[in-house]
This record gives structure tokens, C-alpha cells and sequence, in this order.
């Protein structure tokens, strides 16, 4: 018998990682090489199982635990003083426990079926929508309408499928459970499997009198709106999953669920950073230079901040709490006041002749070139 790989190097991550990375790893490399999507393909298989059986050591902590300090106990001999004692993972046994992980609802979705649903039955289409929001609605948080075209269920046969006076049948070949168990021989030995039945698509029933409006599918295409709760702190990708809102499934299918996506639009006086706003102040030379206070617009209204003299172009100023509120945890941003100095582009004769006068007294404070202004 061939030694053991490392663990770590089965599934593809660091001896650091966490159990989410080794949990997405070992997901990832089990859908790869399933036996269902690899058919006959000896190689996968054994690939499917010792990924399963690295995966059986490091999900445990206590197990990885030891591993970690002895690794994989050598062949005819073991570590005495409760030394690592491996595990040994059949096929059969890998694929119970794939199930046993990943459940089997989700089973088909994995493999490019339909979404997961309880007892192996696929549901409805999942959909996804866009919704445009301010940066004051961002910030506070709203409710906003959205009008839906979907599937929805048949108002004639109420999503059944089925014609009046008739109803659906419990399939016959996975007896209502929407999934069927197979058993084959390979190069492994006997392998059993389980995928989506092929009567009644994982429906668990059939339609043997199909309704004339929807024929036999349960679901017609029609609109709904629905009202969305906006969260507070929100930014543009950010998104929300609504469970049952997609799609219609029909025929007694869960419904698939719909992904809310925000777009929040670009402000015309704020610029956003993170949490942080940002905005430009323009102020005069004079005010910069004797100091002064000045009423400041927040997403609260304005705010009197104080410039102190001396004040150079482009300072930053932070108001504290001014900005937008975290959205997955207590706080809230600030907002970042960068004054500006401006300067009129047209003068008339009085206020050019009083700057003349002083233009000489100034001209002797300007540092020299090269000089740090803004430190």
C-alpha cells in the first residue's frame, strides 16, 4: 500500500487554515471529482474519497489536533501516548458522507440541476434584481417597491399542474421522494449513488392530467411587487437574499429565492469612502488666513465648523460620526471637510485697489519655493 498524501496537501490549504477554508476546499475538490459527474472514471473516485477522508480528520480539532503533532501513522507500527490513529474512508462511506455535509437537497444544484429544496426536490428559479438607492437613503435606510416579472403559480389549477378534477400522483419510481438511489459496479467495487429522479424531475409527483393554462408546469408567467427593507450603511454590491421570491416552482416545489443587489448613485455634494463622505469646501483667502466659522451641509443638515487662522489650502477637517453607519456592525463613519481656497476670477476697481495695498506685505510671508506647507 502506497504511503498517505498530507492532509493539507489533499485538500490544498495552508496547515493554517481555518475550518471554512478546509470545508470550502474539501466542497470544491468533492464536486470535482464526485463519481456522478466522473462515471466509470476510477482515478476521480479515489481522488472524491481521500479528499473526503482529509476532510473527516481536519473538520475535527481534536483529530486534526493530532495529526497535526504526529501526522499519519507509519505502516506495521503506531505512536504510543494516544499518538494519531488515522481513519480509513471507503467509497461508499465518502459518499455518505458528502450527503451527510452538503445534504442532499442541494445535491443536484452543485452538479448544475435545480436549486436545493427539502426531501432532494429542486425549487424554483432563483432571480436577482437591482435596486438604485441616494446616498441619503444609503445612509438612513428606506423602503423601496420593486415590481417583479416572474413565474408565479397558476391561478387555475393553484400550482398543481394538474387539470380540474384531477390531482398529481405520487411518482412510482422514487415513491415521493424526488431522488433515487442507484447501485453499479466499477474498477472500486459496488458504488452507490444518488441523484434527481428521472420520472418526475425531483418532483416527487406526476401530472397525468395537465392543465390547460399553464400545461402541466403549475407556474404562468405574471408580476409582483414587493416592498424592500433598504439596510442603513448600505454601498453599491452589497446585496440581500429574500427566501421564497423567486420563481414559482409549481407542482408543489418550493419557490427559489431572490438576490436584492444595491446600487447606491454617486452624490453630487458627497463623495463616499468606505464608510467616510468626504466634501469640498471652497473658502476665501481672508477667512483661511484670519479664521472664521462656517456652516458645513452633513446628510443631518448644516454643521458650524471652525477654521482657525492660518488655515492652509486643501486641510482636512474630520467631524466625527458624520458619516455613514456601518452595516454589519455598531458605529458610524466620519465625514471629511477639505477646505478649498478660492479665489473670484473678476474684481472690481475699489476691492483690486485695497488687495494692491497689501499685495507687497504678503508677498513678504510667502515661504520660499520647496518649502513644506502642509505638514
Amino acid at each position: 500500500m502506497s504511503a498517505k498524501r498530507d492532509y493539507y496537501e489533499v485538500l490544498g490549504v495552508e496547515r493554517q487554515a481555518s475550518e471554512a477554508e478546509i470545508k470550502k476546499a474539501y466542497r470544491q475538490k468533492a464536486i470535482k471529482f464526485h463519481p456522478d459527474k466522473n462515471p466509470d472514471d476510477a482515478t476521480a473516485a479515489e481522488k472524491f474519497r481521500e479528499a473526503t477522508e482529509a476532510y473527516e480528520v481536519l473538520k475535527d480539532p481534536q483529530k486534526r489536533a493530532r495529526y497535526d503533532q504526529y501526522g499519519h501513522m507509519p505502516e506495521g507500527g503506531g505512536f504510543g501516548g494516544g499518538g494519531f490513529e488515522g481513519v480509513n474512508v471507503d467509497l461508499n462511506d465518502a459518499l455518505e458522507s458528502f450527503l451527510r455535509n452538503f445534504g442532499m437537497g442541494g445535491f443536484g444544484d452543485m452538479f448544475g440541476g435545480g436549486g436545493g429544496g427539502g426531501g432532494g426536490r429542486r425549487r424554483g428559479r432563483d432571480l436577482q434584481v437591482e435596486i438604485k438607492v441616494t446616498l441619503q437613503e444609503a445612509a438612513k435606510g428606506a423602503q423601496k417597491k420593486v415590481k417583479l416579472a416572474k413565474q408565479v403559480p397558476c391561478p387555475d389549477c393553484e400550482g398543481s399542474g394538474a387539470a380540474a378534477g384531477s390531482r398529481p400522483q405520487t411518482c412510482s419510481q422514487c415513491r415521493g421522494q424526488g431522488r433515487v438511489r442507484q447501485v453499479r459496479q466499477s474498477l472500486l467495487g459496488q458504488m452507490v449513488t444518488e441523484g434527481v429522479c428521472p420520472q418526475c424531475q425531483g418532483r416527487g409527483s406526476v401530472v397525468q392530467d395537465p392543465c390547460r393554462s399553464c400545461r402541466g408546469t403549475g407556474t404562468i408567467r405574471g408580476e409582483e411587487t414587493l416592498s424592500v427593507k433598504v439596510p442603513a450603511g448600505v454601498t453599491t454590491g452589497n446585496y440581500m437574499e429574500l427566501q421564497g421570491k423567486g420563481d414559482s416552482g409549481g407542482q408543489g416545489v418550493p419557490a427559489g429565492n431572490l438576490r436584492v443587489v444595491f446600487n447606491v448613485i454617486e452624490d453630487r455634494v458627497f463623495q463616499r469612502h468606505g464608510d467616510d463622505l468626504l466634501i469640498d469646501l471652497p473658502v476665501s483667502p481672508v477667512d483661511l488666513m484670519l479664521g472664521t466659522r462656517i456652516n458645513v451641509p452633513t446628510l443631518d443638515g448644516k454643521v458650524s465648523l471652525k477654521i482657525p487662522a492660518g488655515t492652509q489650502s486643501h486641510k482636512v477637517f474630520r467631524m466625527r460620526g458624520k458619516g455613514v453607519p456601518h452595516v454589519n456592525r455598531p458605529g458610524t463613519g466620519d465625514q471629511l471637510v477639505r477646505v478649498l481656497a478660492w479665489t473670484p476670477d473678476r474684481l472690481d476697481k475699489g476691492l483690486k485697489a485695497r488687495l494692491e495695498e497689501i499685495r507687497e506685505e504678503l508677498a513678504k510671508l510667502v515661504p520660499e519655493p520647496g518649502a513644506h506647507l502642509f505638514d
